[in-house]
This record gives C-alpha cells, structure tokens and sequence, in this order.
C-alpha cells in the first residue's frame, strides 16, 4: 500500500491526475492499473469508476508533483501492454489505451506547473512506450487543440488514416504514427472538473444526442458544461454524459435542469443520474440548497463542515507551542466556515437602471443587459406573489421563480463581460500575421474558434431569455392583475433580449466555415426566437384581458 497524502500532513504540494483507460469490462485489468498507481509512494487513490457500456474506467488519485507523473507513467505502461484497440468497442470516443492524461492543481501547486508536468508526462509517453501525444487544455500547443472532444473527435481508426498524412492531425510529441495496439494519448493540464452523467427513459440514441447538443457550451447552451449523448444498450437507456468544466459558475443542478427540460421537449423523462470519479463537497451543497429550497441552508449546517470547523479551532487553541504557522492556517479555516455560516444579509433590489447607464459594449451585451432587467422585474413580481396571503402553492412557486430568476440575472451579467471578451478575441485573431502558408493557416484556425466562441455567448443569451420569459409567464398566471404590466414589460424586455442575441448569433456564423455549426446555431436562434414571441405574446394577452 503506497504512503497516504492526508490534509495536515507535511506534504505542501499536492496535484491530483484522473486518467481515463479505455478498457471497462475487464475487472482484472483495471485492477492491475489501479495496483500500478498504488505502488508509487506518497501517491493515494481516491477513486475507481468503470462502465462496461462505455468500456472505459477513471482512476482519480493525488500526490506530489513528481510521484504523480510516476504513478500515471507506470499505470501507461500497464495500458499499453493489456488493452488492445484493434479489437476494443464501446460507446465512449476513444484514441488510446491511456485515453486521456489531465493533471490537477491540488494544493501549492499552479496550473502553470500543472502544465509543465503534462508536458514532462507527454515526452516520456512517447520516448519510454513510443506513444505519440496530443497536448490539450491549458497545455495545448496549439488553439485548435485546447478542447478535448476537438482532438478526440475522430476517434482512432479515423485518426489512424489520418495522422500520417495530413499535417494537421500531426501529434504534438512524438512521430506522425500511432502505437499500433495503443494508439496515441492526450495529456492535459486543467482545473477541477466534475464528471456527470444524466440518464434518460428512451432507448433513442437520437434523443440523446439532440439534448447534449442543446445543453452544450459550444453549441450555444451551457457556458462551462461539455456533453455527448451515448446509447446504454445494457439498460435499455440512453445518457447525456457531461463534464462541467466550472461548477461554480454551471453546477450540478444547473446542468441537471437543463437536461431535464430539453429532454422533455421530446417526451423524455430522466431515469436517474450519476457523478463520475468525486466531486467537491461545495458543488453538492449548491445542489440540495437549490433542489431541498431550505430557507436556512449554510455550509455550517452539513455534518462534514461543521466537525472540520470545530476540528480547525481545536488545533488552533493547542498548536501554538508546536507550530505557530499551521495554527494560523487552521484558525482561518475555522474564521472562513464562521463567516459563510451567517445568515445572508436582506436581498436589495439591484439598481439595475443605473447599472445600465454609461457604456454598453456592443449589441451583444446590450442584448444580455436587457435580459438582466426583465429577470430583475421578474424577482419583483415574484416577491409580490410570495407576500400575497392566503397562497401557499403560488407562495411556493413564487419562492423558486425567485431562486432561479437570481441565478440567470447573474448569469446574464456574466454574459454581458463575456461577448465583449469573445469580440475581443475575434478582433485578435483577425491581426495575426499571415505571411506565410503556416501563419495563414493558424490565423484561420485562430479566427474561426473565436467566431465560434462569439456566436456562443448570445445563444447563451438567447436561451436564458426564453427561461426568463417563461418564469414571467408563469408568475404572471399566478400573480394579481395589477401586476400584470410589470410581467409584460418584463416579456417584451426578455423578447427584445432573444432578439437582438440572434442578430449576434446569425453575424458572427456567417463566415464560420464549419456549416453544421453555423447550420445549428441557426436553426436554435430562430427555435428561441419563436418560443420568445409565443410567450410574450400570452403574455400581453392575458394584460390586455385583464384591462378590459
């Protein structure tokens, strides 16, 4: 058994790496892999996840910087010896036996390090087990490659074909062939992502696959979650299987409710769901805040919280004689797990009109600000509902409306930043230099990836203005008939939002080359737009009945 990392040991740089093996069937072999990382000293694994319909097992484990690279190169080369792609089938896009090889900042360790050792990892693939390497994420060499599924994308027999012949599948590491049974890895550097998994009732591949492109960042969905749809022929079942590459900004229930709202547009309910490898205690208490609606949720109240906090007073009240550095540090534990236990202040109206005066960035983030004020007239309606007496089903609904109206306005206000960030990379890409046949070609790549990003940013607009609208139709059926203008003006706001959003969208996909990305984004654009119209047009019916 290899030496433990435990929190309060000496240990002050702790990374962890999650490598992904396509072998998912065979218990034996993905023990011998696990035995592989666990003979490494100082490294500890955390966690073992293997789907015989994806054929594919994770293996997360945490140590110090040097012992983790060890660890994931003895772990290769048992990979390399047992699993064979030739004759390996499952539902998961594959490249190589080591699929994919991201390193994680931990503790006292940067993402910049992080990529120094993906990159030291990469060149021993290759110089100690002749497999050649694609470096992806913050390690990527190159922006078409910074993505994952963009590398991943064409799978192994295809990229067999191809890697030798076409200078652009070339590997970053190594020569332009793959291993013959391992294929080829892809090594990254990343931050802490969550692996989650939503099954559907249907066996409609189809279905799956629509849904995952509905909730995607890339696609116009999702900023921060990655999905694929998958058949699980085993159960009869398909999944939407996901990555939330910023939990904090798309969490768990974000991600969960937007499948399970696109998967019923097709009659699809959701069977159950999954987490993949482990997720951060803070990630599931956003989640039952949000699906519990306690009134009273702080990190204080869960039982881990509280007994890490009395656990960090404790230490901080008895080690000063011993080590008066490690009591300071527990002591801030303890003081930060005390402030986030406050009950929050009372919620004020955001001032949002004075928020909008003085400079907007473009029709894009006028676009996403005008969405903010119709949530933000949302959150008053909703508040009005709440208070009325004598309805607790309205009261009720009206407190969820609430929660979730504050979300997408923040999210909204993100977005304003971000299609002015996204402009800003289209404007850079358009000046690379382009001299040569090379830098022509990297300016293109360069140029249609940020396109892809601006087209993104306002069809994530676009569909949380729809969400916006369609909470303000509800409230608007629950609220009284003075509160009526309030809930259309907010309509009208969230189809103005939907409708300049598109104009975004259908300008910045005309000139991408990928036709079925600019074909999809399109086609979603105008799906909103007319969802947009539809609501506020009920909407306005039900004021203008109201009136007479």
């Amino acid at each position: 058994m290899s030496g433990a990392v435990v929190v309060g040991s000496r240990v002050e740089k702790i990374v962890e790496c999650v490598p992904n093996f396509s072998e998912g069937r065979r218990s034996d072999v993905v023990a011998r892999l696990v035995a592989a990382v666990d003979a490494v000293e100082g490294v500890a694994v955390l966690g073992t996840h293997a789907d015989a319909d994806h054929n594919r097992s994770v293996i997360t484990f945490v140590g110090e910087p040097q012992r983790v690279v060890e660890a994931a190169l003895r772990a290769a080369r048992v990979a390399v010896e047992a699993i064979d792609l030739r004759g390996h089938a499952g539902q998961h896009p594959r490249v190589g036996a080591l699929d994919v090889l991201p390193f994680v900042p931990v503790r006292g360790v940067t993402l910049e390090e992080c990529v120094g050792l993906a990159h030291e990892a990469g060149g021993r693939l290759w110089d100690e087990l002749k497999v050649p390497v694609y470096f992806y994420e913050s390690a990527a060499r190159k922006p078409d490659r910074v993505n994952l599924e963009d590398v991943r994308r064409k799978g192994f027999e295809q990229l067999r074909e191809e890697i030798g012949v076409m200078p652009e599948r070339a590997p970053d590491v190594g020569g332009a062939r793959l291993h013959e049974s391992a294929g080829a890895s892809i090594v990254g550097a990343r931050s802490f992502l969550i692996a989650y998994n939503v099954n559907l009732n249907t066996g409609d591949q189809r279905i799956a696959r629509r849904v995952a492109r509905a909730v995607r960042g890339r696609d116009g969905g999702l900023r921060y979650l990655k999905a694929l749809g998958f058949a699980l022929p085993e159960r009869g079942l398909t999944q939407v299987s996901m990555n939330l590459v910023r939990f904090e900004r798309t969490t768990l229930h974000h991600a969960f409710e937007a499948v399970r709202r696109e998967a019923a547009r097709w009659g699809v309910s959701v069977a159950g769901s999954e987490i993949v490898g482990l997720v951060p205690q803070a990630a599931l208490d956003r989640a039952a805040d949000y699906f519990l609606r306690v009134e009273n949720f702080s990190p204080e109240l869960v039982l881990e919280n509280r007994i890490a906090a009395a656990l960090a007073r404790k230490a901080s009240a008895t080690a000063g004689a011993v080590d008066e550095e490690a009591a300071e540090k527990v002591e801030k534990v303890a003081l930060q797990l005390e402030r986030e236990a406050q009950p929050a202040p009372p919620q004020v109206q955001p001032a949002v009109s004075r928020q909008l005066v003085g400079d907007v960035a473009g029709g894009g983030a006028a676009a996403a600000q005008a969405a903010v004020v119709a949530a933000a007239l949302g959150e008053m309606v909703a508040r009005l509902v709440e208070r009325k007496a004598g309805q607790e089903d309205a009261s009720r609904e009206a407190r969820e409306a609430l929660q979730e109206l504050g979300e997408l306005r923040a999210r909204l206000a993100d977005a304003a930043d971000e299609d002015e960030a996204a402009f800003a990379e289209v404007l850079a890409a358009r000046r690379m230099p382009r001299a040569g046949d090379e830098e022509r070609r990297e300016r293109e790549v360069a140029v249609e990836w940020a396109l892809k990003g601006a087209a993104n940013v306002p069809l994530e607009v676009a569909r949380h203005g729809v969400r916006v609208a369609e909470i303000l139709e509800t409230l608007a059926e629950l609220g009284d008939p003075a509160w009526l203008s309030d809930a259309g003006v907010g309509a009208q706001l969230a189809l103005a939002a939907v409708v300049g959003a598109r104009y975004n969208v259908l300008v910045n996909v005309a000139e991408v080359e990928d036709e079925e990305f600019a074909a999809e984004h399109r086609a979603r654009a105008d799906d909103l737009l007319e969802r947009a119209r539809e609501i506020a047009a009920r909407v306005e019916e039900m004021l203008t009945d109201s009136i007479g």
